[in-house]
């Protein structure tokens, strides 16, 4: 679990890390930058959503201190 939730945020900056470099490179001639950033809330919105699922589901419990 924690695996995955790792790789979903490696994969949120990579896309916001691409939105920077379409950004720069295209200065707003392309639709590529916008692409990025809505793969990017896609991607933070999923990760969400499957969080709470698996909260729901009992596959992972918040800590007690």
């Amino acid at each position: 679990m924690k695996t995955f939730i790792a790789l979903a945020f490696v994969g949120i900056l990579v896309a916001l890390g691409s939105a920077l470099v379409f950004l720069m490179r295209d200065k707003g001639a392309t639709n590529r930058t916008v692409n990025a950033l809505t793969l990017r809330v896609g991607l933070s919105i999923g990760l969400l959503l499957f969080i709470w699922f698996s909260y729901w589901m009992g596959w992972i419990e918040p800590r007690s201190y």
